[in-house]
């Protein structure tokens, strides 16, 4: 279930909003080694399944990062911006790595927004707070505070 927004005003109404869960998604070997491949990081512990089932998870996880990076296309899935000239990612307060996500497991995002103030420049600040479950696991893989704005 996603949430629209049409212009600031209804940007500025979803503060204090739990916008749900999106869909679970696969973390697949593939999708790991393609991060790998981006960013140069290439360690066992997520390319190699077969020295990684030796090692201290039992088998290859995803990058952290990775983790955190996917949740730009899932937070997408939870709300949609309409009505304004631009929407950037301003930074991050907080991010952290409670448990890692096995290749193969799912994870979903679940996202509240926990602040939303008006900016110079015709615009607001929205603070939000992600946390990327895993499927089966008590224990979330990412707990991010994102940084957004939205201009008019």
């Amino acid at each position: 279930m996603s949430t629209t927004a049409h212009g600031l005003d209804e940007l500025i109404s979803l503060d204090g909003r739990d916008l749900g869960r999106t869909d679970w998604l696969e973390i697949t070997q593939e999708r790991v080694n393609t991060f790998a491949d981006a960013t140069g990081d290439h360690q066992w512990i997520h390319t190699d399944p077969e020295k990684a089932k030796q090692g201290p998870f039992g088998g290859p996880i995803a990058h952290g990062y990775l983790t955190l990076s996917l949740i730009i296309p899932m937070f997408g899935e939870l709300l949609c911006i309409e009505g304004v000239s631009m929407s950037v990612n301003y930074g991050l307060e907080k991010v952290r790595f409670p448990s890692p996500v096995p290749v193969g497991a799912k994870i979903r995002l679940h996202g509240v927004v926990d602040s939303v103030e008006e900016v110079k420049g015709n615009g607001v600040q929205m603070g939000l707070i992600f946390t990327v479950e895993v499927e089966g696991s008590g224990k979330p893989a990412c707990v991010a505070q994102a940084v957004y704005r939205h201009y008019a």
